[in-house]
């Protein structure tokens, strides 16, 4: 076998319907699908029977954990060369594991991943989610599919890896936010090289509204003071912006109250949001919907960093995440 499609799951079998009709509808066959229900009260069981013909795939359910350690669960039953791991609100594109196969031919590498991309089924919020989270406005595009001059860090909405490899680091971690980014920082650790595949993309559908969105983000902030602690110099002078973005759009907002004129800033980014929306081909309701969503990114993301670091450094408490009980609500 060569490779192993592990998808963990919590309470999304619509989703799950989506992505494994987009990977029965794959050209290269020579794969499995393991699907891990995280201790669901809304199981997929039914739909994951309706492809028991047209997938090798296995269905397994556990008691909740978190996607890390379900991703271990399925990993520890797989039998294939590479493990791939795919989120439940993803879609692929039909020659995908082809991509990967000529990537792979072209130079080995330990574990890699691809970018994600906005399929035109998704709602406005969700491509205009899509459109922030690739932006050069609020990550400098690196999320976008982008060659980077520094080392790849692949996420776990599309990532792979050698499955030896996978088991010689111990898998994914407890923790329940960053856990794609700690077990990346580990594999570094010990020497092994990751890389992008440009064109192995998947159609990300990310949250459905800026109220899940935001309660995301927040605990990515939150995440990376714990992926500090843990990871001495991982920390980088980008993952500060968002913090520093919410001091100086709070305090140009507030200053308007006495001196209009600082309006200027906040105003000036959110044009700059929305043109580039605009020329990325994205509609008029989209780039509108695009700017709120950058703030709300760039917002979440900041106050779950200051928050966590005021508990680290105040308090002496590791942080664990907020709405860990509230996460999909």
């Amino acid at each position: 076998m060569r490779f192993s499609v592990i998808i963990p799951v919590y309470n999304r079998p619509g989703e799950v319907d989506e992505l494994l009709q987009s990977l029965a509808s794959q050209k290269y066959k020579n794969f499995e699908v393991i699907v891990v229900e995280d201790g669901s009260a809304e199981t997929c069981s039914d739909v994951v029977n309706r492809y028991s013909l047209t997938l090798n795939i296995q269905y397994f359910f556990k008691d909740n954990t978190g996607p890390g350690l379900s991703r271990n669960y399925g990993a520890e039953r797989a039998k294939g060369e590479f493990l791939i791991f795919f989120d439940s609100d993803c879609i692929i594109p039909g020659d995908y594991f082809t991509q990967v196969e000529e990537e792979l031919a072209s130079g080995y590498v330990d574990f890699f991943g691809g970018p994600d991309a906005t399929h035109p089924s998704f709602t406005d919020v969700q491509k205009a989610i899509g459109y922030s989270m690739t932006s050069f406005f609020t990550t400098g595009g690196i999320r976008g599919g982008k060659v980077k001059l520094e080392r790849f860090t692949p996420r776990s909405f599309n990532m792979g890896i050698n499955a030896e490899v996978f088991r010689a680091v111990g898998g994914f971690s407890n923790m329940r936010f960053g856990e794609d980014v700690d077990l990346s920082l580990r594999l570094f650790e010990m020497g092994f090289r990751s890389r992008l595949f440009p064109k192995a993309f998947v159609y990300h559908k990310r949250r459905t509204d800026f109220r899940k969105f935001f309660k995301q983000v927040f605990n990515s902030g939150m995440a990376r003071i714990n992926l500090s602690i843990n990871h001495k110099n991982s920390l980088k002078l980008v993952h500060l912006l968002p913090s520093g973005f919410v001091f100086v759009m709070s305090a140009a907002i507030l200053l308007s109250l006495i001196y209009p004129i600082t309006l200027i800033i906040p105003l000036i980014y959110s044009f700059a949001l929305f043109v580039d929306s605009i020329l990325k081909g994205n509609s008029l309701t989209i780039a509108t919907l695009g700017v709120a969503a950058a703030w709300v990114q760039l917002y979440g993301y900041g106050l779950g960093f200051i928050y966590a670091l005021w508990l680290w450094v105040v308090h002496g408490k590791k942080p664990s995440g907020a709405f860990t009980k509230s996460f999909y609500r």
